[in-house]
């Protein structure tokens, strides 16, 4: 890959800054991990899925804290399905335009404008009281975020087909390690005036406001990393243009321009292409298996902490919420180390598309086990084999998660051209983001109505869940064998 460059400023970035990306049509063996700015991106990793999962532990407590349900009880998890979906809805609406700006302005401006808006609307939600400052909270926070997307297309830009692998393989090692550390800070940091009487009895604020100390530290902790971020984090790509100059802020007398050499015999593409000439089949067919896994996934999620919460007579567990932290977090530890360990194996043993169709095929056990555990709950209360039922249903969940790694790959190499690497996956991350708006919506909404009506006895949520993973095996099944720059 060649680069001709006729910028005459560098936005934002010094030119010693910005990252050249190796050139991949030469590549030679495997191309090592650059670690130093890689690094960077997994501690980004973990800090998204701290961001959504620290409310998960006390989501169902905090709907009936303000009093939305009117005390019954069957509501709880529509109303938490709805805080859930509302965040990725606005997602939805944003995150391709964040994707596409940071093709033309840069990869780093973006992250720093999501870390903004991370730390924002999470203060805003520990102090929210009402059910609607708690959605505007996580709509804000779901429009300002485009921080999950940009940082795929930065591991796209640093990474060649030979190392890609390597690298999907420490993505679910980092996400997952957030995704385990978020409940273990919403979980016990919850109403720390209850929980901790001796250290925070006489904080009055914490007291009127018992969920504000989790979001404080993961908003402070999007303000670290918002400085980590802009002292070290180097741009991986060209930008076109500055934001100054994109907003208007700035006027220059000059048009900065580039040629890249994309990969895959890509012909030289001067800037990114418009919306219509990414709507080729193959971004198609990425995009619907990333939808496809990600609609279960995030359904799954979705009834997890509330079947916990549920009574048990009612068909649940009846765990509180600190217990339901542990079992979340237990989760992504779980996963994270597992996926580090065996993806790339895996990758290499079955080939990618083997290797999606089968993780998708283990939802079926991880579906069919929520009633196996209510049943056994009823019977024997939380005796140590239901534990060792839920833990069954958490492996079967980690090994379902593999074609995350798999997806992402296929998406980056569908891209038309490098030039659009960004906008593919904003594209891709757009739909998704509305599957994860109904995903949760739906699933916790079914769950309500099972347990209300007793329809399919209580299970016919997980009836409706086993189609979805139906759909994503026939998705699966037309993915080629080999991406597409192979």
């Amino acid at each position: 890959m060649s680069h001709e460059t006729a910028d005459e400023e560098t936005p934002l970035l010094r030119v010693s800054e910005y990252v050249e990306p190796r050139p991949k049509a030469a590549v030679i063996g495997i191309t090592p991990l650059p670690w130093r700015q890689f690094s960077i991106i997994l501690s980004l990793q973990v800090l998204e899925p701290m961001t959504s999962q620290v409310i998960s532990p006390f989501a169902p407590q905090l709907i009936r804290d303000i009093g939305v349900t009117n005390g019954e009880e069957a509501l709880v998890g529509f109303y938490v399905g709805l805080l859930q979906s509302l965040f990725f809805a606005t997602e939805a609406l944003t995150t391709f335009h964040w994707s596409r700006l940071s093709d033309v302005v840069g990869r780093k401006p973006i992250l720093l404008i999501g870390l903004t808006g991370v730390s924002i609307s999470m203060y805003s939600f520990g102090l929210s009281r009402t059910f609607w400052s708690v959605i505007l909270s996580r709509c804000l926070c779901g429009a300002l975020n485009g921080n999950v997307v940009v940082m795929k297309s930065m591991i796209a830009d640093i990474t060649d087909s030979t190392n890609m692998p390597r690298a999907y393989g420490y993505i679910p090692f980092a996400w997952q390690t957030g995704i385990a550390l978020g409940p273990l800070l919403g979980g016990p940091l919850a109403h720390p005036t209850v929980r901790y009487p001796e250290l925070f009895e006489r904080f009055e604020f914490l007291r009127a406001y018992p969920y504000f100390l989790p979001c404080a530290v993961i908003g402070t902790l999007a303000i670290v990393w918002w400085c980590v971020t802009f002292l070290f984090l180097r741009e991986s790509t060209k930008p076109s243009t500055s934001l100054a100059l994109f907003l208007g802020l700035q006027k220059s007398e000059t048009t900065a321009s580039r040629t890249m050499l994309s990969d895959c015999d890509f012909a030289p593409e001067v800037k990114p292409l418009p919306f219509r000439d990414l709507l080729v089949t193959r971004v198609v067919i990425a995009t619907c298996a990333y939808a496809a896994i990600a609609l279960v996934e995030i359904s799954f999620r979705a009834v997890q902490p509330v079947f916990y919460a549920t009574p048990i007579e009612m068909g649940g567990l009846g765990l509180d919420t600190p217990a339901i932290g542990i079992i979340l977090a237990v989760l992504g530890i779980l996963n994270g180390v597992l996926q580090a360990l065996f993806f790339v194996r895996l990758h290499e043993w079955l080939g990618g598309r083997n290797l999606y169709l089968f993780s998708v095929f283990s939802c079926f056990p991880m579906l069919a086990l929520f009633p196996v555990i209510s049943s056994t709950a009823k019977a024997q209360g939380l005796s140590y084999f239901v534990y060792l039922l839920v833990g069954l249903q958490l492996l079967a969940f980690v090994i379902s998660y593999s074609a995350y790694g798999v997806v992402f790959m296929y998406i980056n190499a569908s891209a038309p051209n490098r030039a659009s690497i960004g906008a593919t996956n904003g594209l891709a991350q757009t739909v998704v983001s509305v599957t994860r708006a109904v995903g949760p919506a739906l699933a916790n909404s079914a769950y309500s109505l099972s347990i209300e009506k007793q329809l399919l006895g209580g299970n016919m949520v997980y009836w409706l869940m086993a189609g979805m993973v139906c759909i994503a095996i026939g998705v699966g099944s037309i993915l080629p064998r080999r991406l597409w720059c192979d």
